[in-house]
């Protein structure tokens, strides 16, 4: 993996509150190796045996959890999502940028739109139009067979990302691993 690096692990002077030995790191659903997690006031910290691993400062976490759920993984871990929004946004509107350049040529509405297009300025000056917005009751009714199939497709995409969360970064230790065979 290349972004293993090569560090000192943090010491007295970071305020070291905890270092866990034989402690397996798993990113992504892959495990990096054994080594050792320091916990420490400045960073947390893994390096297995040669000296590589990597270092979270803990602005860059943005959350961490004990996970128990052994249908999502098949150990207790500790679970470590790195804070990424610095650059979510960007990401977000490049992403856009770029599917837009690839309309979908199923889509035969895409360009055949006959309405008005809701003006946010305009409405904020007072001059706008409010467009129909529904509610979850009213809603559901008005759906067609297409959008019915569509919330019935984003619903399941949304229950499976649930249960895949351990794929984003996960720690686990061998105590726990133990525990667990």
């Amino acid at each position: 993996m290349s972004f293993l690096k090569s560090f000192p692990p943090p010491g007295p002077a970071e305020g070291l509150r905890q270092q866990q030995p034989d402690t397996e790191a798993v990113l992504n659903g892959k495990s990096l190796g054994t080594g050792t997690l320091y916990i420490a006031e400045s960073r947390l910290s893994w390096l297995d045996g040669s000296g590589l691993g990597f270092s979270l400062e803990y602005p860059t976490i943005s959350l961490h959890a004990v996970s128990r759920d052994l249908n999502a993984y098949p150990r207790e871990h500790l679970y470590v999502m790195v804070n990424a929004k610095f650059g979510v946004e960007a990401m977000f509107t490049a992403m856009c940028e770029c599917q837009a350049l690839h309309p979908d040529p199923e889509d035969e509405d895409s360009d055949d739109y006959d309405g008005d297009e809701y003006d946010v300025e305009a409405h904020e000056q007072g001059q706008g139009d409010i467009p129909t917005f529904y509610t979850y009751e009213e809603g559901l009714s008005h759906l067609t067979a297409e959008g019915q199939a569509t919330l019935e497709r984003l619903e399941g995409m949304l229950s499976q990302s649930v249960s895949s969360q351990y794929n984003m970064a996960g720690v686990r230790t061998e105590d726990s691993i133990r525990d667990y065979e």
